[in-house]
């Protein structure tokens, strides 16, 4: 399996569509707990405004893609009245979600860069600004698939040059990161991991951090942790986490846990619910 397919698997992203059609005036969109924004212009001018305050125009069919909570405004022309689909991107758990995180701020960047955008966007819009049967359920699981071909975008033109979504673009790293990502229990040494990307210990540990911004060991913990936090907003006891992600016992997750995250799991999880 994919590096990617294997981080969908684990961190659900997904999408619910609440605006389709001519925008006027100024909207509004506030920071919410985990969630992002996507807008798809169709035509027409915009101006958006970050949180910082930067301006960017945009009049041509465009992908506006926030990732995680951030507060931005869009201004409609009132020469050139835009047309848009507007969806929450939503991601079903109460942690970080490692492909949000690892993105800008914001992604924007025209349909016409990619075959595979412009036709499902295509797609979308005519869903979108049509009263077929099924409407809604379709512009729904079509904004879904929209985002995968954004994420693939991002990957195949290699847009992010630090991160998670760097290392899994590089043809070795991605080896590497998809081993850990499918099996956080094993017990990875940086030299089974340097052997796997075919380079040695030295080599693969700088690229590594360069890369990806940590070192080979740090990012196993944090991959662990993270799993781990998903597995017990299930309800899954501690010491069944702990085996499922590399740990002897529910002890030994503890004292990482709480070295990482300065709070126990049971801690972490009363906080959370």
């Amino acid at each position: 399996m994919d590096p990617l397919s294997v981080i969908l698997q684990r961190f659900s992203i997904n999408t619910e569509v609440f605006f389709t059609g001519n925008l006027c005036g100024i909207s509004n969109f506030n920071r919410e707990p985990n969630k992002g924004h996507l807008h798809l212009l169709q035509r027409g001018e915009i101006t958006i405004i970050d949180e910082q305050g930067v301006a960017h125009l945009i009049d041509e069919p465009t992908v506006m893609f926030f990732p995680t909570q951030h507060a931005h405004r869009i201004i409609a022309s009132e020469e050139n009245p835009p047309t848009l689909v507007c969806a929450n991107i939503i991601y079903n758990e109460n942690t970080s979600n490692p492909i949000a995180e690892a993105l800008p701020a914001l992604l924007c960047f025209k349909l016409s860069e990619s075959p595979a955008l412009m036709k499902t966007a295509q797609w979308l819009f005519e869903e979108a600004f049509n009263e077929d049967c099924g409407r809604l359920p379709m512009i729904n699981s079509l904004t879904d698939i929209f985002i995968i071909y954004v994420l693939r975008h991002v990957l195949d033109n290699k847009l992010i040059e630090h991160g998670l979504l760097a290392g899994l673009a590089h043809p070795q790293l991605s080896t590497v990161l998809l081993a850990i990502h499918d099996a956080p229990e094993r017990q990875w040494g940086l030299q089974e991991m340097a052997e796997l990307a075919l380079m040695s210990r030295s080599k693969f540990s700088d690229l590594f951090k360069r890369t990806v911004g940590q070192s080979p060991g740090d990012y196993v913990i944090d991959w662990r942790i993270l799993v781990a936090k998903g597995l017990l907003l299930q309800h899954k006891p501690v010491a069944l986490v702990a085996n499922a992600v590399g740990y002897e016992n529910g002890s030994a997750l503890a004292r990482v846990f709480r070295k990482k995250m300065g709070i126990s799991p049971k801690q972490w999880l009363d906080e959370t619910l």
